[in-house]
């Protein structure tokens, strides 16, 4: 379970907003996004992966179709680390989500998978020298 951060919000036009520190802009703020903010403040802040080694929503192009990953943490070299994938808490971490991540995977080559609706997260190892998938029981620390 990913715990819940403070964030800053604001209304405009009767809809709120929250600031996303990374990406330093408001972003209208869904169940999503909400599980999106909770999820690099809980790696940065419990896990000590540094805020500078994380982008939130980059586009990449699969197949000529642009697509968006969530969450990507590289290491000190600028190799992709960590690739998540948040869903709203509705959502559930399934079959289908797997095969959406394992996508992106494809193009981003990370060491760690993590699937997240903020209630269930599953954390994924790839050997990628053995080609081997592994369960974590926890997100390891940097």
């Amino acid at each position: 379970m990913i715990p819940d951060y403070n964030h800053k919000t604001k209304i405009i036009n009767s809809k709120e907003y929250i600031f996303d520190e990374i990406r330093k802009k408001w972003i209208l703020t869904t169940p999503e996004e909400i599980v999106r903010q909770n999820c690099w403040k809980f790696l940065h802040f419990e896990k000590n992966y540094p805020r500078g080694l994380i982008t939130i929503e980059k586009e990449l192009k699969i197949n000529q179709i642009k697509k968006r990953f969530d969450i990507v943490i590289y290491d000190n070299t600028g190799a992709p680390n960590i690739l998540i994938e948040c869903k709203s808490p509705a959502v559930k971490i399934n079959d289908e989500t797997l095969q959406q991540i394992l996508t992106y995977q494809r193009e981003v080559n990370a060491k760690l998978l993590i699937l997240t609706n903020g209630t269930d997260t599953y954390c994924i190892e790839i050997d990628r020298k053995r080609s081997i998938a592994s369960y974590l029981k926890e997100i390891p620390s940097n």
